[in-house]
């Protein structure tokens, strides 16, 4: 059956007449929906106020919505009379999140407001994993797996996860609408027996405010008959060895009930799940670990500049700091930091600390020194150039990968990005080589292509950003000047270090 604007079903069609039917969903909770047109009705409904506002009409949804897929959500929810699971972002982080829920078994309504997003999932044209792209083959050609952008379709599912995006703006303050607008639609379609679990970074006190106090005032009663909790993602993109299902998950709700509820949700696809007794304390937990690897990264650059100050190569000494089999975690310096996480998750912490009139001095300076990385890396370039008697101005310049880490086609927040910017605007020719990434759109919105064949590009300098595996790098061997940013080249006489 073709559905309007962009998909094809890829399972059976369901007749339009089929009639009402109900099923017992995992909470015993009895869902009936009826025939198209009509609202869905839950039994237990509780005599919740507004219900034909909580659950709309297919026409009303129609005419209030720009859905492309919104017949693939209606059919999904007819066969299941209700989801398993609604995936709110289908993102780095929600896609491979949809994906482990899938493959254990579970039926799965993944929903983006993006169409172009759900037009290049089922194209495959996504960022995954060996192992997650033949996860998405299976789930595109089983009815179990659905995609929508209709985020009123949340309301057919027992469980909810909210996996969107949390950046900062160019103030380095927290941008919240997305998540603001994601969790108004959870809200405003929540019904009864829902777990709505959000895992998307942000300051403490985010569920309360965004989730729990709106659920309360549309009438929920908190962990009786609605289910509350935050559990942050600890997505590993590029990295084979940290399957969703594999990486222990911390988890705290809003009550007891709350917790259990989430645990028992999250169960069947997390192979180690670590209840704490809060909200507060699961959403503190996600800003402790990135702000401690913030800090650590921030040290291990510190420690590159005193090493080539004292003409030490600081990765032999990180790598023997890295014996102690105690009390020591090696980190290692670059060019910056990228990626959605590590240069955005502190300064949600520092922002609300600020509203208390609360500083944290070592998080701060840590976070000024990821930021200056870049500008340092211009500076080198510079001044190597200037040793080798050549003025940057003019000068031909090769960045050598610019994905934010190896193996990734993720730019997102890449020192690579400001790196090039910086000596553009010095005059520098620049170009850059980057297998994972055929095309780049810099801050300032040139749009950048990368060259096939680096060594044919005569540089004056090669800088070395992000080394993919796989990346043939034996050119360098042969180029006369090249900036290694990762650390990973060291003794040869013109290969110079950050």
């Amino acid at each position: 059956m073709d559905l309007p604007g962009h998909y094809r079903m890829t399972s059976p069609a369901v007749s339009r007449e089929t009639t009402a039917r109900s099923v017992d969903v995992a909470d015993q909770h009895s869902v009936q929906t009826e025939q198209l047109g009509r609202p869905l009705f839950f039994e237990d409904a509780s005599g919740l106020p507004n219900r034909s506002e909580l659950y709309p009409t297919r026409a009303a949804v129609q005419a209030t919505a720009d859905v492309h897929v919104i017949d693939l959500a209606d059919e999904f929810a007819r066969r299941r009379a209700g989801s398993d699971v609604a995936i709110v972002g289908l993102g780095y982080v929600g896609l491979p999140t949809s994906l482990a829920f899938h493959s254990a078994g579970r039926d799965v309504l993944g929903i983006d407001v993006s169409h172009a997003r759900l037009d290049n999932i089922r194209d495959g044209r996504v960022d995954l994993l060996p192992s997650d792209r033949v996860r998405l083959g299976a789930a595109l050609t089983d009815d179990r797996f659905g995609l929508t952008t209709d985020a009123t379709m949340v309301r057919t599912a027992n469980t909810v996860m909210v996996c969107v995006p949390t950046p900062v703006d160019e103030q380095l303050a927290p941008n919240l609408a997305p998540l603001q607008e994601a969790c108004a639609t959870v809200v405003a379609q929540a019904r009864p027996r829902q777990v709505i679990i959000l895992t998307s970074t942000s300051y403490v006190g985010c569920t309360h405010d965004l989730v729990v106090q709106p659920l309360r005032e549309r009438g929920f009663v908190i962990g009786e008959d609605i289910f509350v909790a935050f559990s942050p993602e600890r997505i590993d993109p590029g990295s084979n060895g940290h399957a969703p299902e594999d990486v222990p998950r911390v988890l705290g709700g809003a009550t007891a009930a709350c917790t259990a509820r989430a645990l028992s949700a999250l169960g069947g696809c997390t192979s180690n799940l670590h209840p704490v007794s809060s909200l507060e304390a699961a959403e503190m937990c996600k800003l402790v670990e990135n702000t401690f690897r913030a800090v650590n990264i921030a040290l291990a650059n510190e420690f590159a500049e005193i090493g080539r100050e004292l003409d030490l190569d600081i990765t032999e000494v990180i790598d023997a700091a890295a014996t102690k089999p105690f009390g020591f975690m090696p980190f290692r310096p670059g060019p910056g930091v990228g990626g959605h996480c590590i240069p955005v998750d502190p300064h949600y912490l520092l922002w609300q600390l600020r509203r208390r009139r609360v500083s944290a001095p070592m998080i701060e300076q840590a976070m000024r020194g990821i930021a200056n990385r870049p500008r340092m890396v211009a500076e080198r370039v510079r001044t190597a150039l200037a040793d080798n008697g050549t003025r940057l101005t003019g000068s031909r310049v090769v960045i050598v990968g610019i994905a934010y880490k190896p193996d990734v086609e993720d730019v997102r927040d890449s020192p690579a990005l400001e790196i090039i910017e910086r000596l553009r605007a010095s005059g520098a020719h620049v170009v850059y080589y980057d297998p994972l990434v055929p095309s780049v759109r810099l801050p300032g919105g040139a749009v950048l292509e990368s060259i096939r064949d680096p060594a044919l590009a005569d540089a004056d300098i090669a800088v070395l950003h992000t080394s993919h595996t796989g990346m043939s790098l034996d050119w360098l061997m042969h180029q006369s000047l090249v900036l290694d940013t990762t650390y990973k080249f060291t003794g040869l006489p013109h290969v110079l270090s950050l």
